[in-house]
Protein backbone atom coordinates (compact mmCIF):
# COMPACT_ATOMS: atom_id res chain seq x y z
CA UNK A 1 0.00 0.00 0.00
CA UNK A 2 1.32 3.43 -0.90
CA UNK A 3 1.73 5.90 1.99
CA UNK A 4 -0.64 8.84 1.89
CA UNK A 5 0.60 12.36 1.22
CA UNK A 6 -0.83 13.50 4.55
CA UNK A 7 1.07 10.78 6.42
CA UNK A 8 4.28 11.84 4.69
CA UNK A 9 3.55 15.46 5.59
CA UNK A 10 3.21 14.48 9.27
CA UNK A 11 6.38 12.44 9.11
CA UNK A 12 8.34 15.30 7.54
CA UNK A 13 7.12 17.74 10.19
CA UNK A 14 8.10 15.36 13.00
CA UNK A 15 11.49 14.67 11.41
CA UNK A 16 12.12 18.40 11.04
CA UNK A 17 11.13 19.39 14.58
CA UNK A 18 11.88 16.14 16.46
CA UNK A 19 8.95 17.17 18.68
CA UNK A 20 5.56 15.54 18.14
CA UNK A 21 3.44 18.28 19.76
CA UNK A 22 5.14 21.02 17.71
CA UNK A 23 4.82 18.94 14.56
CA UNK A 24 1.12 18.30 15.26
CA UNK A 25 0.51 22.07 15.55
CA UNK A 26 2.41 22.63 12.29
CA UNK A 27 0.02 20.36 10.39
CA UNK A 28 -3.09 21.46 12.31
CA UNK A 29 -3.80 18.10 14.01
CA UNK A 30 -4.36 17.13 17.60
CA UNK A 31 -1.46 15.22 19.19
CA UNK A 32 -3.59 12.07 19.27
CA UNK A 33 -4.53 12.31 15.58
CA UNK A 34 -0.94 13.13 14.71
CA UNK A 35 0.32 10.08 16.61
CA UNK A 36 -2.17 7.88 14.79
CA UNK A 37 -0.90 9.15 11.43
CA UNK A 38 2.71 8.31 12.30
CA UNK A 39 1.74 4.87 13.61
CA UNK A 40 -0.26 4.08 10.47
CA UNK A 41 2.68 5.14 8.30
CA UNK A 42 5.01 2.88 10.29
CA UNK A 43 2.51 0.02 10.03
CA UNK A 44 2.10 0.51 6.29
CA UNK A 45 5.86 0.52 5.73
CA UNK A 46 6.59 -2.19 8.27
CA UNK A 47 9.39 -0.22 9.96
CA UNK A 48 9.89 2.08 12.96
CA UNK A 49 10.66 5.61 11.85
CA UNK A 50 11.31 7.21 15.23
CA UNK A 51 13.05 6.12 18.44
CA UNK A 52 10.95 7.81 21.15
CA UNK A 53 11.54 8.22 24.85
CA UNK A 54 9.85 10.47 27.41
CA UNK A 55 12.58 13.04 26.79
CA UNK A 56 13.54 12.84 23.12
CA UNK A 57 12.56 11.85 19.63
CA UNK A 58 15.19 10.61 17.16
CA UNK A 59 14.97 9.29 13.63
CA UNK A 60 15.81 5.63 13.15
CA UNK A 61 17.99 4.51 10.28
CA UNK A 62 14.82 3.78 8.30
CA UNK A 63 13.50 7.23 9.19
CA UNK A 64 16.69 8.86 7.95
CA UNK A 65 16.36 6.89 4.69
CA UNK A 66 12.74 7.88 4.23
CA UNK A 67 13.18 11.61 4.92
CA UNK A 68 14.66 12.72 1.56
CA UNK A 69 12.22 10.47 -0.31
CA UNK A 70 9.28 11.92 1.60
CA UNK A 71 10.42 15.47 0.86
CA UNK A 72 10.69 14.65 -2.85
CA UNK A 73 7.16 13.23 -2.83
CA UNK A 74 5.81 16.28 -1.03
CA UNK A 75 7.46 18.68 -3.46
CA UNK A 76 6.04 16.72 -6.40
CA UNK A 77 2.59 16.75 -4.81
CA UNK A 78 2.82 20.50 -4.28
CA UNK A 79 3.77 20.97 -7.92
CA UNK A 80 0.73 18.90 -8.93
CA UNK A 81 -1.54 20.99 -6.70
CA UNK A 82 -0.35 24.25 -8.27
CA UNK A 83 -0.37 23.03 -11.86
CA UNK A 84 -3.01 25.49 -12.96
CA UNK A 85 -1.79 28.39 -10.87
CA UNK A 86 1.55 29.21 -12.48
CA UNK A 87 3.36 28.98 -15.78
CA UNK A 88 4.71 25.52 -16.41
CA UNK A 89 7.82 24.58 -18.39
CA UNK A 90 7.01 23.77 -22.02
CA UNK A 91 6.44 20.25 -23.25
CA UNK A 92 9.50 19.39 -25.34
CA UNK A 93 9.36 17.21 -28.45
CA UNK A 94 12.35 16.10 -30.48
CA UNK A 95 11.18 16.06 -34.09
CA UNK A 96 13.19 14.32 -36.78
CA UNK A 97 13.07 15.40 -40.40
CA UNK A 98 15.12 15.06 -43.54
CA UNK A 99 17.39 17.98 -44.34
CA UNK A 100 15.63 19.54 -47.34
CA UNK A 101 12.11 19.22 -45.99
CA UNK A 102 13.27 20.52 -42.63
CA UNK A 103 14.77 23.70 -44.07
CA UNK A 104 12.05 24.36 -46.65
CA UNK A 105 9.00 23.45 -44.56
CA UNK A 106 9.58 22.55 -40.91
CA UNK A 107 11.90 25.40 -39.88
CA UNK A 108 9.67 28.07 -41.53
CA UNK A 109 6.70 26.54 -39.65
CA UNK A 110 8.29 26.73 -36.20
CA UNK A 111 6.96 30.22 -35.47
CA UNK A 112 3.44 29.14 -36.42
CA UNK A 113 3.73 26.07 -34.19
CA UNK A 114 4.88 28.25 -31.30
CA UNK A 115 2.04 30.74 -31.85
CA UNK A 116 -0.68 28.07 -32.04
CA UNK A 117 0.83 25.64 -29.51
CA UNK A 118 2.67 27.93 -27.05
CA UNK A 119 3.06 25.12 -24.50
CA UNK A 120 5.18 23.15 -26.97
CA UNK A 121 8.92 23.44 -27.59
CA UNK A 122 10.20 21.66 -30.70
CA UNK A 123 13.80 20.51 -31.02
CA UNK A 124 14.94 19.26 -34.41
CA UNK A 125 17.02 16.32 -35.57
CA UNK A 126 18.03 15.96 -39.23
CA UNK A 127 18.56 12.58 -40.86
CA UNK A 128 17.63 10.32 -43.75
CA UNK A 129 14.28 8.55 -43.93
CA UNK A 130 15.45 5.16 -42.67
CA UNK A 131 17.64 6.76 -40.01
CA UNK A 132 14.63 8.71 -38.73
CA UNK A 133 12.54 5.56 -38.36
CA UNK A 134 15.40 3.77 -36.62
CA UNK A 135 15.83 6.61 -34.14
CA UNK A 136 12.08 6.73 -33.58
CA UNK A 137 12.02 3.04 -32.68
CA UNK A 138 15.00 3.45 -30.33
CA UNK A 139 13.45 6.50 -28.55
CA UNK A 140 16.21 8.88 -29.73
CA UNK A 141 13.51 11.12 -31.21
CA UNK A 142 9.82 11.47 -30.30
CA UNK A 143 8.33 11.85 -33.77
CA UNK A 144 9.44 12.30 -37.37
CA UNK A 145 8.29 13.84 -40.62
CA UNK A 146 9.08 11.51 -43.51
CA UNK A 147 7.63 9.95 -46.63
CA UNK A 148 9.42 6.66 -45.97
CA UNK A 149 7.26 3.56 -46.30
CA UNK A 150 5.99 2.38 -42.91
CA UNK A 151 6.14 -1.36 -42.31
CA UNK A 152 6.52 -1.41 -38.53
CA UNK A 153 3.14 -2.14 -36.84
CA UNK A 154 4.38 -0.30 -33.74
CA UNK A 155 4.43 3.01 -35.61
CA UNK A 156 1.50 5.23 -36.52
CA UNK A 157 1.30 8.27 -38.78
CA UNK A 158 -0.84 11.16 -39.94
CA UNK A 159 -0.64 12.56 -43.47
CA UNK A 160 0.53 16.17 -43.70
CA UNK A 161 1.06 16.98 -47.39
CA UNK A 162 0.96 15.24 -50.72
CA UNK A 163 4.27 14.98 -52.56
CA UNK A 164 4.31 15.02 -56.36
CA UNK A 165 7.41 14.00 -58.28
CA UNK A 166 9.00 14.87 -61.61
CA UNK A 167 11.66 13.20 -63.75
CA UNK A 168 14.08 15.99 -64.66
CA UNK A 169 17.41 16.83 -66.27
CA UNK A 170 19.31 20.01 -67.04
CA UNK A 171 17.92 21.68 -70.17
CA UNK A 172 20.90 20.95 -72.43
CA UNK A 173 21.06 17.31 -71.33
CA UNK A 174 17.30 16.93 -71.76
CA UNK A 175 17.64 17.88 -75.45
CA UNK A 176 19.60 14.67 -75.99
CA UNK A 177 16.77 12.52 -74.58
CA UNK A 178 13.93 12.20 -77.06
CA UNK A 179 13.16 8.50 -76.76
CA UNK A 180 13.27 6.07 -73.81
CA UNK A 181 16.40 4.37 -75.17
CA UNK A 182 18.29 7.70 -75.06
CA UNK A 183 18.61 7.48 -71.26
CA UNK A 184 21.07 4.60 -71.68
CA UNK A 185 23.82 7.17 -72.30
CA UNK A 186 23.24 8.96 -69.01
CA UNK A 187 23.48 8.39 -65.27
CA UNK A 188 20.52 8.05 -62.95
CA UNK A 189 21.03 10.17 -59.84
CA UNK A 190 19.16 8.76 -56.86
CA UNK A 191 19.02 8.73 -53.09
CA UNK A 192 19.77 5.13 -52.13
CA UNK A 193 19.36 1.60 -53.54
CA UNK A 194 17.10 0.68 -50.59
CA UNK A 195 14.58 3.47 -51.22
CA UNK A 196 15.08 4.88 -54.73
CA UNK A 197 13.18 7.96 -55.82
CA UNK A 198 13.12 6.61 -59.36
CA UNK A 199 10.41 4.15 -58.28
CA UNK A 200 7.84 6.98 -58.43
CA UNK A 201 8.42 7.25 -62.19
CA UNK A 202 9.06 3.55 -62.79
CA UNK A 203 5.73 2.56 -61.20
CA UNK A 204 3.63 5.21 -62.96
CA UNK A 205 0.87 4.24 -65.38
CA UNK A 206 2.26 4.02 -68.91
CA UNK A 207 5.83 4.57 -67.80
CA UNK A 208 8.38 3.48 -70.45
CA UNK A 209 11.19 1.14 -69.48
CA UNK A 210 14.29 3.25 -69.00
CA UNK A 211 17.87 2.02 -68.79
CA UNK A 212 20.85 4.03 -67.60
CA UNK A 213 24.59 3.86 -68.00
CA UNK A 214 24.95 3.74 -64.20
CA UNK A 215 23.17 4.72 -61.01
CA UNK A 216 24.81 7.16 -58.61
CA UNK A 217 23.55 7.22 -55.01
CA UNK A 218 23.83 10.67 -53.45
CA UNK A 219 21.94 10.23 -50.17
CA UNK A 220 19.99 13.49 -49.97
CA UNK A 221 17.54 15.23 -52.24
CA UNK A 222 19.48 18.49 -52.29
CA UNK A 223 22.66 16.67 -53.33
CA UNK A 224 20.71 15.10 -56.21
CA UNK A 225 19.31 18.47 -57.22
CA UNK A 226 22.77 20.06 -57.24
CA UNK A 227 24.17 17.29 -59.45
CA UNK A 228 21.21 17.57 -61.82
CA UNK A 229 21.89 21.32 -62.11
CA UNK A 230 25.50 20.45 -62.86
CA UNK A 231 24.37 18.26 -65.76
CA UNK A 232 25.58 15.04 -64.14
CA UNK A 233 22.49 12.99 -64.91
CA UNK A 234 18.75 12.38 -64.73
CA UNK A 235 16.73 12.22 -61.48
CA UNK A 236 13.29 11.99 -59.94
CA UNK A 237 12.79 14.80 -57.45
CA UNK A 238 9.89 16.25 -55.41
CA UNK A 239 8.09 18.82 -57.54
CA UNK A 240 7.93 21.40 -54.73
CA UNK A 241 11.71 21.19 -54.24
CA UNK A 242 12.53 22.03 -57.86
CA UNK A 243 9.59 24.33 -58.60
CA UNK A 244 11.78 27.43 -59.07
CA UNK A 245 14.33 25.52 -61.14
CA UNK A 246 11.54 24.44 -63.47
CA UNK A 247 10.07 27.95 -63.64
CA UNK A 248 13.47 29.41 -64.54
CA UNK A 249 14.05 26.54 -67.00
CA UNK A 250 17.31 25.54 -65.33
CA UNK A 251 15.92 22.03 -65.56
CA UNK A 252 13.07 20.53 -67.58
CA UNK A 253 10.76 17.56 -67.22
CA UNK A 254 11.44 14.42 -69.17
CA UNK A 255 8.54 12.46 -70.67
CA UNK A 256 6.06 15.05 -69.31
CA UNK A 257 3.00 13.03 -70.33
CA UNK A 258 3.87 10.43 -67.71
CA UNK A 259 2.52 11.36 -64.25
CA UNK A 260 4.75 9.81 -61.56
CA UNK A 261 3.15 8.11 -58.58
CA UNK A 262 2.57 10.56 -55.75
CA UNK A 263 3.25 10.04 -52.08
CA UNK A 264 2.67 11.86 -48.79
CA UNK A 265 4.99 12.94 -46.09
CA UNK A 266 3.63 12.14 -42.68
CA UNK A 267 4.07 12.84 -39.01
CA UNK A 268 5.17 9.48 -37.60
CA UNK A 269 5.23 8.44 -33.94
CA UNK A 270 5.12 5.31 -31.81
CA UNK A 271 1.64 3.84 -31.34
CA UNK A 272 2.16 3.39 -27.61
CA UNK A 273 3.19 7.03 -27.06
CA UNK A 274 0.74 8.65 -24.62
CA UNK A 275 1.32 12.03 -26.28
CA UNK A 276 -0.99 11.17 -29.19
CA UNK A 277 -3.17 14.29 -28.54
CA UNK A 278 -0.03 16.45 -28.85
CA UNK A 279 0.83 14.84 -32.19
CA UNK A 280 -2.75 15.42 -33.33
CA UNK A 281 -2.29 19.14 -32.65
CA UNK A 282 1.11 19.28 -34.37
CA UNK A 283 -0.25 17.46 -37.44
CA UNK A 284 -3.25 19.79 -37.62
CA UNK A 285 -1.03 22.90 -37.57
CA UNK A 286 1.53 21.58 -40.07
CA UNK A 287 -1.13 20.27 -42.48
CA UNK A 288 -2.51 23.80 -42.73
CA UNK A 289 0.88 25.27 -43.66
CA UNK A 290 1.87 25.81 -47.28
CA UNK A 291 4.43 23.43 -48.71
CA UNK A 292 7.21 25.71 -49.94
Amino acid sequence: MLPSIESLRCFEAAARTLHFRSAARAVALTPAAFGERIKKLEDDLGVSLFARTTRSVQLTREGLTLLPLARTCLMAAEACATLGEKAQPPLTLRLGTRHELGLSFVVPSLDVLHAKLPHLEVNLYFGSGQDLLLRLRSFDIDCAITSSVLTDPKLDAQKLHREDYVLVARADLARTIRKPQDTAAHALLDSSPELPLFRYFRDAVGSPSLGFARTVSLGTIEAIRMRVLAGAGVAVLPAYHVRRDLEKKRIVRLFPKIVPVNDHFRLVYRKDDVRRPVYDDVARVLAAETLR
